[in-house]
């Protein structure tokens, strides 16, 4: 697998954050990790995460760390992964700490595996020792990404606000 490393986003990839949502459009996809990608027209107005977040959720709004996965060998943005901490009642519930996803392009090369694992050390940075991670049921890629990275299944509950397919939510916990 080609190398891989997590970088904040910056001018230096607009154009290419740009082309993600696009592509993940294209694919009906969810854009899990992107903070809100799907809903705004240009970079600039994407990058400014905390001030348009902290309008949309108010009382709900989380910070988060976002990272863009880039390919070390040609520079191509791969990936997206975000860090939510401390978990809001919402996120514990539903949603957990991180969030990611691929490029249906690049999919099926490991690369949501690595990102995770990128990310781990990270969070312990910030002074998590674990953290949550959740996903449908039927997201198979998902929840052997995060299987594979030392993830414990808590639970499943029923999804009550929609965010699956299967209408199920599978919990797990990762420590850093």
């Amino acid at each position: 697998m080609d190398k891989l490393i997590l970088l904040r986003p910056s001018e230096k990839y607009a154009e290419q954050i740009m082309e993600y949502k696009r592509e993940m459009q294209e694919n009906g996809d969810s854009f899990d990790g992107c903070a809100g990608l799907e809903e705004v027209g240009s970079f600039s107005e994407w990058a400014d995460f905390e001030n348009r977040l902290k309008r949309k959720y108010g009382d709900g709004y989380v910070p988060s760390e976002v990272f863009l996965a880039v390919r070390e060998d040609d520079d191509k943005l791969v990936g997206m992964i975000d860090y939510r901490h401390p978990l809001s009642d919402f996120l514990l519930k539903y949603g957990g700490n991180i969030g990611y996803s691929v490029l249906p392009s690049e999919r099926r090369k490991g690369y949501a595996k690595e990102m995770l694992k990128l990310l781990l050390p990270i969070c312990r940075e910030f002074g998590d020792s674990k953290v949550l991670l959740a996903c449908d049921k039927e997201n198979l890629a998902s929840k052997r990404t995060i299987e594979a990275n030392g993830g414990i299944l808590e639970n499943e509950v029923p999804d009550d606000v929609n965010l699956t397919k299967s209408g199920i939510i599978l919990r797990y916990w990762i420590n850093c």
